[in-house]
């Protein structure tokens, strides 16, 4: 079985690291360079950094932002927000992100994922993804900038297409959960974990050591992402992991 792994996330707007609920209400939480440290110290598998106003406002993500933090840190780092194309994911990676995170742009033109996996290898290739509950589809529908645009795709047939272009692994977010500290939505990540081969990062919800151990025993992620309850030191990533081990599961 492979190690599960503990990741913090950077939501970054106008260069401060936000957290809202449900994708609005954003509040500060602190300096990305200084949350960087402080998670690397902690000992966190890998760091993820979402320029989460990118796609919306049409511009590129913070280079330097990128660059400050990632010369910080140890482990790896995930970037993603307004990567619109290759180059795009060329000037991240050169700014010290080891994988890329791809969502609006994926969805837009699905071809993007192959065309970053042909030149970087499958696993620099995360595609994130926003999902939502539909009562229509009967099944989660994917949403696009931010969680502000619904899309045709239903979860599974998304899923598969992404895997079939050729993505290492998938960022999945729940936005019914995110934000609400009420736990992953372990059916989604479940129904996602068991429909593809690659790896599911888990996000969107978490509020207590415990939602950890679900995800990773029902919801069969093997990874599970989390901002506020770091950010704001109501558990910390140290504190899980111990929490975790005692439980036996296999931590990095």
């Amino acid at each position: 079985m492979l190690t599960k792994r503990i990741v913090p996330c950077l939501d970054v707007k106008e260069g401060r690291v936000v957290k809202g609920v449900q994708f609005v209400n954003l509040r500060d939480a602190g300096d990305p360079v200084e949350m960087g440290i402080f998670y690397d110290e902690q000992g966190a598998d890998e760091l993820v950094f979402l320029d989460i106003s990118a796609s919306h406002e049409g511009r590129e993500t913070m280079v330097d932002v990128v660059e400050e933090v990632a010369g910080t840190l140890a482990i790896p780092f995930t970037v993603g927000g307004g990567i619109n194309t290759l180059e795009d994911m060329k000037r991240i990676l050169r700014a010290g992100a080891d994988k890329v995170s791809l969502n609006t742009a994926a969805v837009n033109r699905p071809e993007l994922i192959r065309e970053g996996a042909d030149f970087f290898g499958s696993q620099c290739i995360v595609v994130a993804i926003d999902a939502k509950w539909d009562d229509e589809l009967n099944s989660w529908r994917v949403y696009t900038h931010g969680g502000r645009n619904a899309t045709d795709w239903e979860i599974i047939a998304w899923t598969k297409e992404i895997v079939k272009q050729g993505a290492g692994e998938i960022l999945l977010t729940s936005m019914d959960e995110d934000g609400e500290k009420k736990g992953f939505a372990i059916s989604l990540t479940k129904t996602v974990s068991e429909a593809v081969s690659i790896p599911v990062i888990a996000s969107g919800g978490a509020g207590k050591k415990e939602d950890f151990y679900d995800v990773f025993t029902e919801g069969k992620a093997d990874a599970a992402l989390a901002a506020s309850i770091f950010h704001y030191k109501e558990t910390s990533v140290a504190e899980v992991k111990s929490y975790l081990k005692e439980k036996g599961l296999e931590i990095r």
